[in-house]
């Protein structure tokens, strides 16, 4: 089944709490969190202080993207914030090995994030180790930009590696996602989609997080 994972990097943050509220009642798997550091990405957004006030506000699983340069000095401050999953990046100046082990430890889920200029083939060593792969379909570090249509083929083939090495493994795909872009991400492979912009900003959610996770039945 399709997965939507809504990025809060689109909400609201003065009324944060609500936002989510609105996630939750619209039928929302989780919530996508991204963490930037201003070094790794330009941005700077959120730490593990507001993670730990939203883990006190909601019942959906807390899906953390860390756009960082050194995710292994802060993967035990977000598992204790209450991250249920954490995602690094491939590009990190940590050694993947290393940050992995660390998750395990905790006893969480494992994500690898890699950029549009990183080939799928990066990833292949780690398939067998990782919960998910995330496929950025735009330069990390802002919201609200255009879906990058060129990162399909790396969709298709991650997804392909991982039919045969990790058959369970999720593939989410994060960057200009709707329902157009979304129907692509899914046809080349991807089975849990980040949307920000086309969730927050809309009235009424619950639609379109149906329309997203029926994209799989077409």
């Amino acid at each position: 089944m399709i997965q939507i994972s809504p990025s809060i990097l689109a909400s609201d943050f003065a009324n944060l709490e609500s936002e989510i509220r609105k996630m939750e009642n619209a039928g929302a798997d989780m919530l996508h969190i991204d963490v930037m550091d201003g070094h790794f990405v330009p941005n700077i957004s959120i730490g593990p202080p507001v993670i730990q006030s939203l883990r006190r506000c909601t019942h959906l699983p807390l899906d953390v993207h860390l756009m960082i340069s050194h995710p292994l000095a802060y993967i035990g401050a977000f598992v204790k914030a209450g991250a249920d999953m954490i995602t690094f990046h491939l590009e990190s100046e940590d050694d993947p090995v290393i940050v992995l082990r660390e998750i395990r430890r905790y006893g969480l889920r494992a994500g690898m994030a890699i950029k549009p200029g990183t080939p799928a083939q990066a990833v292949f060593p780690y398939i067998r180790q990782l919960d998910m792969v995330l496929v950025m379909t735009v330069e990390p570090g802002f919201g609200g930009q255009c879906f990058m249509e060129e990162m399909l083929d790396k969709i298709r083939c991650v997804r392909e590696v991982a039919r045969t090495d990790n058959p369970a493994m999720r593939l989410q795909v994060d960057g200009g996602i709707q329902l157009e872009t979304g129907a692509k991400a899914v046809a080349a492979g991807a089975d849990c989609l980040v949307a920000g912009t086309f969730l927050f900003h809309a009235d009424n959610p619950a639609p379109l997080i149906h329309a997203l996770r029926a994209l799989e039945t077409r």
